[in-house]
């Protein structure tokens, strides 16, 4: 018998009520077990730090057999609930509970069987981000080279080029790699590759080669795996979401206002598939006009070989993205003449791009809650008209150069301030050794004596004291590359640090106020007119790995620019989050130069040309603006251990450095300790 029981006016079936709780208790059995792959790529960077060079191999190649196995099960079982499950066209408010609670169940259940205990193992974020970078297949090029096989190597050193294109040294390992004997050009295979780019990418190339019947089989291919590949991006989506700007554990809105923000940014993450699925590895931009542009080419190619009603197929799809587009338009009458009949489009498409457009009026009534603006013109682009007085159907000219997609904007930062340079070094000792036009750049100072040697040598013993591996890269002992270990500590923790006579206070003060040394100058030589406020302090040292050093190419610091995320590809720089888009000017007061190499160095927007190259020695700083016209990075640490001050700023005093006001409070109890007798008081003031 069903029981029926009232609550808020509403009847509640007692059996349903029952049901959804046995869901949510019942455990599942897991048929398989599957090791988690961080913990099998933390073993991989410890054997490489070992040099244990076959277990970096096996833990790595498990690791991403894992990761693969992990992501491809999560895809299956959530499309598989999801269908099992379906929400219904109408449904009543517990009907949704009960679809919800049920897919969650069967999810849970599904994935447990497929990858065990591993199902319920959460992996950090910086992890996730090293395998979306390919960051494992570095090691492995390293790896398979040590262990002396370059067709291994190759692969994977080919891999990781894909993904990371500015990585110059890499490229230059790719092109020994093809003069070693035994490697083959079949042997240089993206591991990673993405079935829909490669098949469009191969028919491109056959089109322009004029075989247009094998153009058609692959880019026919090309659009099959790219409506598979966006059902596995939008099952993805269905994953745990980010409340921009909230804490998970303080959220406080009800339960509708919580469900509409999960949903709306699962349908945004959805609808980003499209510009994900144009988007190669490592680039920033998409190709313009991506998935229009298979069809365009496929009416052409389906002309060429007299196969009028497919081209006709394919022009009408093409309008369905681009309506009223002249030349294409001029194409469908074309065909139509020909063949005698209107024709229309693929249902596929058509279905393909309804769904999109419903998404897209879904995403404007959430667009108070995202808090940005979605248009559907961003998203496939526009190709221009073109004109034949032959009425001969018109052909792409196979033109798929990355283009940035809608101007990036930055509504934080500072007003713009002339650019000037040459104003006073504010101390007597300081030098000016070259300026913007020695280095070959705009906004670029190379300075020595800015501290003496004493000062060097007090600060390089506190470094050895104060920092820590890893210190602001969230622990990562080798941020930027496995040669080399990073170690850093800042103003305040040093302080903290004279404060418990951890370390010489005399010392701890030193870095505090050679920081402020530097800052004064910065801010007087490129003669700013509002005040120059830290960012961010680093003491920092780069120690070469003895052993690791053997026909090393990478850099010590990756080329990048310090307040945009650098696209030499484009040859653009996007000033927009994950970047410090509110850093205005940068500089980095060197405390010795008894290391090899190290080298700092200025390059194009290419992160391949390099402008100006400055070897650090005790004393020496080099500043520079932070923006995209001072792409930078550093040379290979090879013997010893380079120090230095680093040093960031901003002229927005929003964006002002926690740590250094904290850190004047420390010095202010510091100078008045002895006559207050008062404990350490560290709190942020408001200077605002």
């Amino acid at each position: 018998m069903d029981v029926n029981v009232s609550c808020g006016g509403r009847a509640v079936s007692l059996a349903l009520i029952a049901s959804l709780y046995l869901l949510l208790l019942t455990p599942s059995a897991a048929d398989t077990t599957l090791e988690p792959y961080d913990l099998l790529y933390e073993n991989a960077v410890r054997a490489f730090y070992n040099s244990d060079y076959a277990d970096v191999v096996r833990y790595m190649e498990a690791a991403l057999s894992s990761h693969a196995a992990v992501t491809g099960a999560q895809v299956r079982c959530r499309l598989r609930c999801q269908d099992q499950h379906p929400f219904d066209a109408v449904f009543r408010e517990l009907r949704f509970f009960d679809v919800v609670l049920r897919r969650s169940a069967c999810m849970n259940a599904c994935i447990e069987a497929k990858v065990g205990t591993q199902s319920v193992h959460k992996v950090s974020e910086d992890v996730v981000q090293d395998f979306n970078r390919r960051i494992p297949y570095n090691y492995l090029q390293l790896a398979y080279q040590k262990l002396k096989q370059p067709e291994d190597a190759a692969a994977a050193a080919h891999t990781y080029f894909q993904a990371n294109p500015e990585h110059v040294e890499m490229g230059q390992n790719l092109e020994q790699y093809k003069n070693q004997q035994g490697v083959q050009e079949d042997h240089f295979v993206d591991r990673e590759a993405r079935p829909h780019q490669r098949s469009f990418t191969a028919g491109v190339r056959l089109y322009d080669n004029g075989d247009y019947e094998g153009a058609i089989v692959l880019f026919e291919k090309a659009l099959a795996e790219y409506y598979r590949a966006d059902v596995t991006c939008r099952a993805l989506c269905q994953g745990p979401q980010r409340f921009e700007g909230h804490d998970h554990l303080l959220y406080r809105y009800s339960l509708h206002e919580l469900i509409s923000d999960h949903f709306t940014q699962m349908l945004h993450c959805e609808h980003e598939c499209v510009r994900d699925l144009a988007t190669r590895p490592g680039r920033l931009s998409p190709m313009e006009n991506y998935l229009p542009l298979h069809y365009d080419y496929l009416q052409f190619a389906y002309f060429h070989v007299d196969m009028l009603e497919e081209a006709l197929r394919c022009a009408h799809t093409y309008l369905m993205f681009h309506q009223g587009e002249e030349f294409m338009t001029d194409n469908v009458k074309y065909y139509q003449e020909v063949l005698g009949h209107h024709g229309g489009p693929r249902e596929k498409a058509a279905w393909y791009l309804r769904r999109h457009r419903q998404e897209l009026e879904l995403l404007l009534i959430g667009s108070d809650i995202m808090g940005v603006q979605f248009t559907e013109g961003q998203y496939w682009g526009s190709t221009g008209g073109r004109e034949d007085s032959n009425r001969i159907p018109s052909g792409t000219d196979g033109w798929m150069d990355y283009v940035p997609i809608s101007e990036k904007k930055n509504v934080t930062e500072a007003p713009p301030q002339p650019i000037r340079e040459g104003g006073p070094l504010v101390y007597d000792s300081v030098q000016l050794i070259q300026n913007s036009v020695a280095l070959n750049g705009t906004q670029r100072v190379l300075l020595d004596d800015v501290i003496n040697e004493e000062e060097c040598s007090d600060l390089k013993q506190l470094a050895q004291a104060v920092t820590m591996a890893g210190d602001g890269y969230r622990g990562k002992m080798s941020p930027h590359t496995p040669n080399e270990r990073f170690e850093g500590a800042t103003v305040l923790k040093t302080l903290l640090y004279g404060y418990e006579g951890r370390v010489p206070l005399k010392s701890a003060r030193l870095f505090y106020e050679v920081s402020e040394r530097a800052r004064r100058i910065v801010q007087s030589y490129y003669l700013l007119n509002s005040t120059l406020h830290f960012s961010y302090t680093h003491l920092v040292c780069r120690t070469a790995i003895t052993g690791q050093q053997d026909h090393r190419n990478d850099l010590s610091h990756p080329i990048h620019a310090d307040n945009c995320l650098l696209d030499p590809e484009a040859n653009e720089c996007w000033k927009e989050p994950p970047a410090y888009t509110y850093r205005d000017y940068s500089a980095l007061l060197y405390l010795n130069g008894d290391f090899e190499g190290g080298e700092f160095i200025f390059t194009e927007m290419d992160a391949k040309t390099v402008t100006a190259s400055v070897k650090p020695k005790c004393g020496r700083m080099v500043s520079f603006s932070s923006g995209g016209e001072n792409p930078h990075g550093v040379k290979a640490v090879t013997r010893g251990q380079r120090c230095a001050v680093a040093l960031w700023f901003t002229l927005d005093p929003l964006f002002r450095e926690l740590e250094r006001l904290q850190a004047d409070e420390v010095v202010q109890d510091l100078d008045s300790q002895s006559q207050r007798h008062q404990g350490l008081n560290i709190n942020p003031k408001d200077e605002l």
